[in-house]
């Protein structure tokens, strides 16, 4: 998603041995297929950069419907002439669930859809392909579907009773307790408007008629150690892996623990809310973040406290007390967030928990009544540790009440994504020792590197032809596609060269940079623009931030037809380039 952080510029680099990473991104799919096989005999995980047999056998499938598409768009081209054509979803919370979801809805009213082999998307856009994929063939009822989203969004609402039972089953249930868990069951929902609890597995077969979908996250460490230039991370409901390494595993198993290739420890596979978390967790920068996340805490604490259940927090002074403490602590992190005087909760901690504890409160009891963030990190986890071992004393299991000091502990250490890497201890030439070496990796929302998944749709098996870049993007409306351009370049990745026109002040909507020899062609079309905002493109940018939380019925209605626009007002070019991609290989084959 588009925050400030995001703007950042990473430095790529590519492997010390090139020749070896341009070899692997060239292996032919029949080969790899060959050496996939090879490598699977004895290991759960897949090293090879072929498609998995699941998404051969959809995209063979897939062929026949796009063929009859375009033959009833008047479109003729033989099977080998067919375009493989990619619909890339960028972040923007719920601007871009919202506008990816008023896209297609366009794209299937002018007879497009058919035509599309792959949907991807980052962050926003992956809570929309959320919503559709888990109904069996959503393409073929989108309209009835879209409703139903419309409706949940508008007028639905999870209470954060219900956000705080599954905020307690994420933690009982995984080794890997992170951020990430806090955000899908604290935030996501809240935004999202429902708790989905179905397994990404569970939508094989569901999409026999859609688009093969593809949901993008990076791997943190990959990003701040630039390791061979890959951070990309791909999810499908039949694999997850590296784009560009090639090592791969069940989706089902992700997140199970594996040492040599074998899993060695069953864990819960992820349901679609902690994928939406993963996905879709940089709505904005660190500080706003942190606001949302301790606002939510707060909200659960007051309604866990002020709950009419049966609990023994009224019977047991201590944890009583306890809970006193901890949201007090909340709403001194939020004070200091805001920049307030801290005073009053720092004097109402030391009175909580006076005589009770060795946590000395006078070295942060300064006269201006500000606290440093490190002696505030330092408060937190003293708090949350006194808290956590009164519980242990009292015997006092309350699996909501635990997850909360969990969820404040894992926000002051600020760590995401947190899964076990299925990569530890193997053998793999060409990936890097340190990936390899790490029992754990963190994954998280791919739009703080790059704001739309081209890297999934850019694996050379996959063959695309044409890229439907649609853009949600706050700021810079061509910051994704040139930095997908520079990506590109840095590591030898064909990509038309992009060339931004010269514009007045407001973008337009319809974008072509062609491709050339094996680099697809990319279109890209900005959601705000002079054509159907004319004049008013800051306006709407302001009015729809990606910062908002929700937006009411009229806000949602509006933005489908905005987003919706952009593809009426274009399906003749669309169509043309569809032909000139068609034209461009038909040429190649004669020449």
């Amino acid at each position: 998603m588009s925050c400030p952080y995001m703007h950042t510029h990473y430095k790529f680099t590519v492997s010390r041995k090139p020749s070896q990473f341009n070899v692997r991104l060239k292996t032919s799919i029949s080969t790899s297929a060959d050496m996939d096989q090879m490598n699977s005999e004895s290991s759960d995980v897949r090293i090879g950069h072929s498609l998995s047999e699941a998404e051969r056998q959809h995209v063979a499938r897939r062929r026949e419907t796009v063929l009859q598409c375009l033959k009833q768009l008047g479109i003729s081209c033989s099977e080998d002439e067919m375009p493989n054509i990619a619909v890339l979803g960028s972040g923007g919370g719920l601007r871009a669930m919202i506008g990816l979801l008023g896209s297609l809805c366009q794209l299937k009213e002018d007879e497009l859809l058919d035509c599309i082999m792959y949907l991807s998307g980052v962050s926003g856009s992956t809570w929309c392909m959320a919503s559709l994929y888990k109904k069996l063939d959503w393409s073929t009822k989108l309209e009835t579907v879209k409703e139903n989203i419309v409706q949940r969004l508008a007028d639905g609402s999870v209470s954060y009773l219900k956000m705080g039972l599954k905020l307690a089953k994420y933690h009982s249930e995984k080794d890997n307790f992170s951020l990430t868990d806090v955000w899908a069951a604290l935030i996501v929902s809240h935004m999202v408007k429902e708790i989905d609890e179905h397994r990404l597995s569970e939508h094989r077969g569901n999409y026999t008629n859609d688009p093969y979908p593809i949901y993008t996250v990076i791997d943190k460490q990959c990003k701040y150690d630039k390791l061979n230039a890959d951070p990309w991370f791909e999810i499908t409901p039949d694999e997850s892996g590296y784009s560009l390494f090639g090592a791969f595993v069940d989706s089902t198993y992700l997140g199970s623990q594996f040492e040599n290739g074998k899993k060695m420890n069953d864990q819960p596979e992820m349901d679609m809310l902690y994928l939406q978390g993963l996905c879709g967790s940089a709505i904005a920068d660190m500080e706003e973040n942190l606001k949302y996340l301790y606002e939510a805490i707060k909200h659960l604490i007051t309604e866990k406290i002020g709950s009419k259940e049966k609990s023994h927090t009224r019977q047991i002074p201590d944890v009583k007390n306890s809970s006193k403490v901890l949201l007090t602590l909340v709403e001194l992190n939020l004070c200091v967030l805001r920049k307030e005087d801290a005073t009053v909760h720092l004097q109402t901690i030391k009175e909580l928990l006076k005589g009770q504890t060795t946590i000395s409160l006078e070295k942060l009891m300064p006269l201006e009544g500000t606290i440093s963030k490190t002696e505030l990190k330092d408060l937190n986890l003293q708090v949350c540790s006194f808290v956590s071992k009164r519980f242990e004393v009292q015997r006092f299991w309350d699996g909501v009440w635990i997850a909360i000091v969990k969820a404040i502990e894992k926000t002051t250490h600020w760590i995401w994504g947190t899964t076990y890497d299925y990569l530890y201890k193997m053998k793999v030439e060409d990936i890097h020792p340190s990936v390899l070496g790490s029992e754990k990796r963190e994954y998280e929302d791919a739009g703080v590197l790059l704001n739309s998944p081209y890297f999934s749709v850019l694996r050379k098996e996959r063959d695309i032809d044409l890229i439907i870049s649609l853009d949600y993007s706050a700021g810079d409306p061509f910051m994704t596609v040139l930095r997908a351009a520079k990506t590109c370049k840095a590591l030898q990745i064909p990509f038309p060269e992009v060339v931004v026109p010269a514009e007045d002040t407001e973008p337009q909507d319809f974008y072509v940079f062609r491709g050339y020899s094996k680099a697809p062609t990319v279109i890209h079309m900005p959601l705000f623009n002079a054509v159907n905002c004319k004049g008013e493109v800051e306006n709407w940018n302001k009015t729809y931030s990606t910062f908002r939380m929700s937006y009411h019925r009229e806000m949602i209605t509006a933005l489908l037809e905005k987003a919706a626009e952009n593809i009426k007002n274009n399906k003749d070019k669309l169509l043309k380039e569809i032909q000139n991609v068609i034209d461009g290989k038909n040429s190649s084959k004669l020449g």
